[in-house]
């Protein structure tokens, strides 16, 4: 389990460009499942299912990291 102290460092932004470590996972886990899937869209619960065993992450956080990163689509 983990602590209060790693929870914090998850969401605090590297000084080499900006990005949290959750915004990271969110990244890599897009581009692998997007690999998987053959460049389809990712869905979001697919998304959380594998970014939730990376870093401790709620679905509303895993919502505002998608927004702030641009890859959620408005209709």
């Amino acid at each position: 389990m983990r602590n209060h102290r790693d929870k914090q460092l998850d969401r605090t932004p590297d000084a080499r460009d900006g990005l949290t470590r959750i915004e990271r996972v969110v990244l890599w886990q897009i581009a692998e499942l997007q690999k998987e899937r053959g460049g389809r869209d990712v869905p979001t619960a697919m998304l959380y299912g594998r970014v939730v065993e990376h870093v401790d992450i709620s679905v509303d956080e895993l919502q505002r990291t998608l927004q702030r990163l641009g890859t959620l689509r408005t209709k």
